[in-house]
Formats: C-alpha cells, structure tokens, sequence
C-alpha cells in the first residue's frame, strides 16, 4: 500500500540538508511516492513513544522526518526542467559561477610559466571550452547528473613545480618558456588521463563505492565544500569594499527578500547570484570611475578595479581552441606521477560532488557502477584537459553543486545549457573577457554561501593575515579593540554561532515551517524546570540551592 504526499513548502535556508536521510521515489513534478514503513520491533516502538516523565504513550506535537531516499521541496529534479527562458537564465548562473574557478585557476599559474595577458586570455578560453566538452560529455555519458566539470584547484602545485622547474633557467624568452612548460604540463595531464580512465571504466571505483557507507559518505560530501575554505573569505577579503557588499546581497536576496515578497514565483531565490553579480559590479564599476583607487596600491588596483583584469583588450574576437595548440606534449615521469596524486584527489573530490548532486536533484542514491563510470568519463575530461592544454585538470564543480541546492533546481538540462555557454563565450574571447573581468572578491563572496563555510573561511583570512602582517586586519591605534576583534574572528566555532544566531533569529522566524525546522520545539518542554520530572534529577543543586539557582 502506498500513499501520495505532495512536496512540503520551500524554505529558503543556508544550512545543508540531510544528505543521507531519505524513502521517497520522484512520482512526477513535485510530488512523491512514500512507500509505507516496515513495522518496528515493540521494543524500539516503546523507545520512540516514550517522551520523557511518566507520559511514556503521549507524543509530541512534532514527529521526527521520515526517512527519505530522495530530497523533498525540490522544484525541478534531474529529469525536468524549468521553461526555456529560466533554464536559458539557470544555466548563465552556473556559468558565472564556474568562470570564477576558471580565472582563478588560471590567473595563478599563467603567470609562474612565463605567461602575459594573451596568454592568460587564451589558456582561459581553452579552459572554458574543454570544461564545456567535458559537463556535455559527464551529463550525457557520465553519471548523468546535474554537474559541471571544470578546472581543479588541486592540480595547482604540480603545475607550479613544473613551472618553476630549474630546467627552464636557461629560457630568456618568456613566451617560449610558457610554451615549454605548459607542454611539460600537458604530457603529466595526459599520463594521469589513463590511470584515472583505468580506475573508472575498469571498474576499480565501483568495488569502493560498494563499500562506501553513508556514515563514510558524510564527511567525504562536507569537506569537499569546507575544504575549500581558503578560497572565500581570504579572498574576497582583498577588496573588503567590494566582497562585503556582494555577501550581504547574495545572502538578502537569497534568503530574505523571497519571504518579504510574497508571489507564487520564485525569482529572487533562484536567481540571487544574478541580481548580487549586476547590482555589486555596478558598484564595483562606479567605485572605479569616480577614481576610489586612483592612489591605491597596485595590488589593491588589481582586486578592486573592473578595468584591471587585462583580459578584455587581450582576448581575440574569435579564436576556436584546438589540441596540441601549444606544441607537441613532452614527458616527465616525476611530472606524471605527481599529476596522477592530483588525480586521485579530483577523484574523491568529485565522488562527494556527485553524491551532492543526486540529493540536490532529487535523484536516487547513486550505484556503485554509476560512481565507477563517472569517474572514467572524468579520466576522459583530464585527457582533454592535456590534449588542450588547460594547464590544470578536471573536477567536478562543488560550488555548481552548491548552486542546485541555493537555487533547488537540479535539472540536467540546465547545465546542459551552462556548458552551452561555456562553449560560445570561449569562442567569442571578447564576450567572455568582459564576465571573466567581475572582480574576483565578487566571485569570492558567492564561494562564502555555495561552499558554506562562512564561519571557517573569516577566521582563516583573520588568522593569515596576521601571520603575514604581524597585526590582525583591524589595524587602529586602540590595541584593546584590535585584540578583541582578532581574538574573536580568529575563532571558526565563534564566527560560525555569531552567523547562525543571526540568521536563526532573523529569518522568517514567524513561519511554522521553520520553528520545525530548527528544533526549537524539541526543547520547549524543558525551559520550565518542572516540566518533566527528569530535569530535577539531572539538573538541581544539592542543599537546596535551588531557591536562588533555578534550573530554568
């Protein structure tokens, strides 16, 4: 026997679902099926009645959530899709989401091989277009799922040691020393191809995903976003004016502004990072011109203005990339093998990615055969990547992943439609250089909710910051105030409950949906000390005490 139960109202929140609670099937477009739950032995039935004090058979107003194996409150799963022009307007946030990876990625390693701005434009357009080939090939051949495929941050050391290799010292031209050693790259890239394709299409993957346990899968699927704590806040703390501002109006429209307005259309939810993206880079762009930065340092004319990218006067109108564009690939086995080491982590990296994804767009638990074959087509994308000449490999993008829960849209279509992008703005350099110019501090501050790490990522710029500086971002000349703000900013636990509290009491707190949500009803029985007579047992003073210490 079955029972129907359409999806429970949205509620826009921060806070990651429960990735591995679940026993829904998708049934059609926001409802589902609840199979009915197997009976409980009397025993764990006496457990769950019994709700503290002598009333063993009352329960509360409130039931724990079933058990589902799908994500509810999800307006589009991975099989449907929005209206064209939503998914048209979906899919260009996903791609201005990826392209901040992109330049970043980039923008370090270019220059360490020798590289200028036409050289950083193109290898950014190259980047672009395989990550394009390589979403296309992972939606269509891969797992399936709503992922994009695009350049890894942990392929970053391998390729500056190859850069900064001593075999190039004797390269004046530095031109041809970027050619040198993006060639270098390309052959480790190629290498490590084969032995990512060997653990996918072989099957070795899937033997581990046999074995992989949601009680495993929970840390993997946390720390793929929380480990990239680096890239948030630190950055975007480059240009405080600018990065600020975006995170507040990511965060407002996001989480705010769709419970102050109310419609029966999700617009400022699902499209948040568009309205944060045009409304900071306006400002951005007006900081800039009535001359902010004029008398700034040069590295803070880098991170603030919208006209020190070089990217824009650099890039070709149109200029298609092609294999092998930078030479023929030269090989190194102690490039290979550490290119391969990069590898494997983008192989764990995107198994928490992939496992991200499934819950975001509503879709079954992913078979082990599934896991084993998106890892081999991800063996295929870092062969691309090498083939190119990308300069860095392949991952699935976490911070795409985040998108599909920020927005609950987990249509396969819609990244369809972003590597679509991906392929037409790295063709027409021009079009492209122009997005890929929003100053990075921006891009940053939409990573602080994607990756969710708001908390980790403050303390880790307040922490660096005085490694480096010797004194804490908070610079006065009152040494007591600058102690407390470092010595409260430098604390994860201390950031992470300032942020929660807020945001607990702040938004919507007048809807019933989410008094549940927090589990504050859990607790309403025990703000009266004689509530349940447990509490007096585990709480109160002896001689008395507490006449003048109660417990409540």
């Amino acid at each position: 026997m079955v029972t129907v139960k359409t999806s429970p109202p949205r509620t826009a929140s921060l806070s990651l679902p429960s990735f591995f609670t679940s026993s829904y099937t998708f049934h059609s477009h926001n409802t589902y099926i609840q199979t009915q739950t197997p009976p409980q032995p009397e025993a764990t039935q006496k457990k769950t009645m019994a709700s503290g004090g002598g009333n063993s058979g009352k329960s509360d107003d409130f039931q724990p959530f079933p058990v589902k194996d799908q994500l509810p409150g999800v307006d589009f799963c991975v099989c449907t899709s929005p209206s064209w022009p939503e998914s048209i307007l979906h899919g260009f946030q996903h791609y201005l989401v990826m392209l901040g990876t992109t330049v970043i990625v980039s923008s370090t390693i270019v220059p360490l091989m020798g590289g200028g701005n036409t050289e950083k434009a193109e290898v950014i357009n190259t980047l672009l277009f395989v990550s394009g080939l390589n979403t296309l090939l992972q939606t269509f051949f891969g797992t399936r799922l709503p992922v994009v495929i695009g350049g890894s941050y942990v392929f970053i050391i391998p390729t500056v040691s190859i850069a900064l290799s001593s075999r190039y010292s004797f390269l004046t031209d530095p031109n041809e020393r970027f050619k040198e050693s993006m060639r270098d790259v390309q052959g480790a890239l190629i290498v490590a191809s084969f032995f990512t394709m060997t653990i996918g299409f072989f099957g070795f993957w899937r033997v581990f995903a046999r074995f992989f346990s949601p009680l495993a899968a929970a840390p993997l699927v946390i720390l793929t976003g929380l480990g990239l704590y680096s890239h948030g806040f630190p950055q975007l703390a480059r240009c405080v004016e600018v990065g600020l501002p975006a995170l507040i109006a990511l965060i407002f429209f996001s989480q705010y502004i769709p419970h102050l307005i109310k419609s029966n259309r999700a617009i400022f939810d699902r499209f948040a990072i568009l309205f944060s993206i045009v409304v900071i880079w306006v400002y951005a762009e007006i900081l800039t011109a009535s001359g902010a930065y004029d008398n700034s340092v040069s590295k803070t004319q880098f991170s603030c203005r919208t006209d020190r990218s070089g990217l824009t006067s650099a890039a070709s109108w149109i200029r298609v990339p092609y294999p092998l564009q930078w030479g023929r690939p030269s090989f190194h086995a102690g490039d290979a093998v550490s290119v391969i080491a990069a590898s494997f982590v983008a192989i764990i990296e995107s198994t928490g990615t992939f496992i991200a994804a499934s819950r975001y767009a509503s879709a079954t638990p992913i078979p082990p055969s599934v896991h084993s074959r998106g890892v081999g087509w991800l063996g295929v994308a870092i062969l691309l990547n090498g083939l190119f000449g990308t300069g860095t490999g392949s991952t699935a993008s976490v911070e795409n992943a985040g998108l599909l829960g920020l927005t609950r849209v987990g249509s396969r279509r819609v990244v369809q439609i972003s590597a679509l992008f991906m392929l037409f703005l790295s063709v027409f350099g021009k079009f492209g250089a122009i997005l890929a110019s929003i100053p990075l501090p921006i891009v940053a501050a939409l990573y602080c909710v994607l990756f969710a790490y708001v908390g980790l990522s403050i303390s880790q710029y307040f922490n660096e910051y005085l490694l480096v500086s010797g004194h804490g971002p908070v610079h006065t000349q009152s040494t007591w105030f600058n102690n407390v703000m470092q010595t409260i900013f430098s604390s994860p636990a201390t950031v992470a409950i300032m942020v929660a509290f807020f945001l607990d009491c702040t938004h919507s707190y007048w809807h019933g949906s989410v008094r549940r949500d927090n589990g504050s009803h859990w607790w309403e029985k025990f703000r009266s000390f004689n509530a349940d007579t447990r509490t007096e047992n585990f709480y109160s003073l002896p001689a008395n005490l507490n006449r003048f210490f109660p417990s409540f």
